[in-house]
C-alpha cells in the first residue's frame, strides 16, 4: 500500500492524495492550488501519474481546493467513477462550471486589457471542460459501507459544508481514513462531524491546528458591522464562498432583521453560483440544521442578482446596502468589480468572514495593504476593512484533537495535510503532548509505504 501526497501538503489548498492499494489506483480529492503564485503554478504542472490508469476518484466535498482540478484530470484522460455524497454530486457541477466560466472571462479580460504576461492568456480549463466531469459523478450514501470495484468505501459526516464527508477506504492491504475538512460542533447551519471509525492510517486536515477559534456569535458580530456601516450610509461588501458562507451570512442577516438588531437595508446576493447552492438547502434538509420553512424565510432576505447587467447596476446604487458576492478570498468573481467601485470610499466596509490564504487579495487586506491590484490596476483601500474571526467552518485545534481522541483504536500512522507548516507542526506537538500520539506532517510529493 502506497500513499502519495500530491497536494495540500505544506499548504491548505490543492488537496490530492494518491493511494495505491489492493491493486487499485485511487485519487482522494482533486483540488486546485490557490493563493501564492508559486502554488497556483502547480496547477499547470504535468501530472505525476497517467490519469487514464486511475481506477476511481473519491471526493470528500465540493470546495474547489478539493474538486477544482477535476476538469483537468478528465481532459487528460480520466474516465472512471467519481464517488461522493448526494449534495456533493449536485454542488460540484455548479462550482466547476462557475470556475471554468470565471477563468474564461478573466482570460478574455486580460487579453482585451493587455495586462497578462502571457500572450494570449489562456484558462486552465473552460466551462465545457467542467461540464465533462458531471457524467462521472457517482453518489454513495453516507454511513453505509459500499463494496466497489476492489475496495470498500464508507462516508461519514464531516460537518464543514453541505455534504462534506470523511472517507474510509478499505482494501485487502489495509484501511485509510481521510478526514476531509472537519467542521465545528456548534456551526449554525451544519451538524457536527461524526466520530471517526477505526483505521490503520489516518490522513487528517490541520488548517487551524495551531489555534483555537474565539467564541463568536455571528448575528451579533455582523449586526455591529452593519449598524456602523449603515450610519455612514455605506455599502457593506461581504466577499463570500458560495457554499456555506453565503448561506450563513443570509441566515445571520435574517436573524438580525427579525430581531431588530440593525436597520433593515437592501441585501443583494450577487453570485449565480451561491444562488444555485442556496436552492439545494431545501433539497438536502437532512444534511443541515434548518427546517424547510426556516430555509425559505432566511434565504429570502436577499434579492438575487443573476445577470451581469444587474451586477453592474449595483455599482450605481447608493448605500446603505449589503452586497454578498464571490469569491471569499478575493481571487476573482464579481466582488472585484464592487471593490473597484466602493473600496476607495471610507463610508463603505469590506468584511472578511473566512480564512484568507497567503498570496490572496484577502490576505493582503488583512495585512493592512493600502492598495489592491484588481484587473491590472491599483485600487486604493480607504473603506473600513473588518474581520469576523471565529466564523471558520474548519475545526480548531481543540476540536481536531477531540476528533483524534475519538478514534476507537490508535492508528499505525497519522499524516497531517491541508495546513500551513506552522499550523500542522503545532497540531503534531499538541497531539503528542495531550494524547500521546505521534503524528507526521506530510510533505509535497512525498510517497510513503504503509505497512
Amino acid at each position: 500500500m502506497r500513499l502519495s501526497f500530491l497536494g495540500a501538503a505544506g499548504t491548505v489548498t490543492g488537496s490530492r492524495h494518491f493511494l495505491v492499494a489492493g491493486g487499485k489506483r485511487i485519487l482522494v480529492d482533486c483540488g486546485l492550488f490557490q493563493g501564492l503564485k508559486v502554488l497556483r503554478l502547480r496547477n499547470r504542472e504535468a501530472l505525476t501519474f497517467d490519469s487514464s490508469t486511475l481506477d476511481a476518484v473519491v471526493l470528500t466535498h465540493a470546495h474547489l481546493d478539493h474538486s477544482g482540478f477535476l476538469p483537468v484530470l478528465v481532459k487528460a484522460g480520466f474516465s472512471g467513477p467519481i464517488y461522493c455524497t448526494g449534495p456533493t454530486a449536485d454542488l460540484v457541477p455548479i462550482l466547476l462550471r462557475d470556475s471554468g466560466r470565471i477563468q474564461e472571462e478573466d482570460a478574455r479580460y486580460a487579453n482585451r486589457k493587455g495586462f497578462s504576461r502571457h500572450d494570449p492568456a489562456l484558462p486552465l480549463y473552460t466551462e465545457a471542460d467542467a461540464r465533462a466531469v458531471t457524467p462521472l459523478l457517482r453518489v454513495v450514501p453516507v454511513g453505509e459501507p459500499v463494496e466497489l470495484d476492489g475496495f470498500r468505501l464508507t462516508f461519514r459526516v464531516a460537518g464543514h459544508i453541505l455534504g462534506a464527508a470523511s472517507a474510509l477506504l478499505e482494501t485487502e492491504d489495509g484501511s485509510v481514513l481521510f478526514s476531509g475538512d472537519l467542521g465545528r460542533p456548534d456551526d449554525l447551519l451544519i451538524p457536527p462531524p461524526d466520530p471517526p471509525p477505526a483505521a490503520d492510517t489516518v490522513v487528517m486536515e490541520s488548517t487551524y491546528g495551531g489555534r483555537d477559534h474565539p467564541v463568536l456569535y455571528p448575528a451579533a458580530a455582523l449586526a455591529l458591522v452593519l449598524r456602523r456601516t449603515a450610519r455612514r450610509g455605506g455599502v457593506l461588501m461581504i466577499p463570500s464562498f458560495a457554499v456555506g458562507r453565503a448561506q450563513l451570512m443570509l441566515y445571520a442577516l435574517w436573524k438580525i432583521f427579525s430581531e431588530g438588531r440593525a436597520p433593515r437595508v437592501p441585501v443583494f446576493l450577487n453570485s449565480p453560483m451561491a444562488i444555485d447552492v442556496t436552492d439545494l438547502y431545501e433539497k438536502y434538509a437532512a444534511f443541515h440544521r434548518l427546517s424547510t420553512e426556516e430555509c425559505r424565510s432566511a434565504f429570502s432576505v436577499a434579492e438575487y442578482v443573476e445577470s451581469v447587467e444587474e451586477s453592474r447596476a449595483l455599482n450605481g446604487r447608493a448605500g446603505p446596502m449589503v452586497i454578498i458576492a464571490g469569491a471569499g478570498m478575493l481571487t476573482g468573481g464579481r466582488i472585484l468589480h464592487h471593490i473597484r467601485q466602493f473600496a476607495p470610499h471610507p463610508r463603505n466596509t469590506l468584511l472578511l468572514t473566512g480564512f484568507q490564504a497567503e498570496g490572496t487579495r484577502g490576505a493582503a487586506l488583512q495585512r493592512g495593504e493600502p492598495t489592491l491590484r484588481v484587473h491590472g490596476r491599483s485600487v486604493p483601500i480607504r473603506a473600513e476593512v473588518a474581520t469576523m474571526d471565529g466564523l471558520s467552518a474548519h475545526a480548531d485545534q481543540s476540536e481536531l484533537l477531540d476528533w483524534l481522541a475519538a478514534l476507537p483504536a490508535p492508528p499505525r500512522n497519522v499524516f497531517l495535510v491541508h495546513g500551513e507548516p506552522a499550523q500542522s507542526e503545532a497540531l503534531r506537538l499538541a497531539a503528542r503532548e495531550r494524547l500521546g500520539m505521534d503524528l507526521r506532517v506530510a510533505e509535497h510529493r512525498q510517497t510513503v509505504t504503509l505497512r
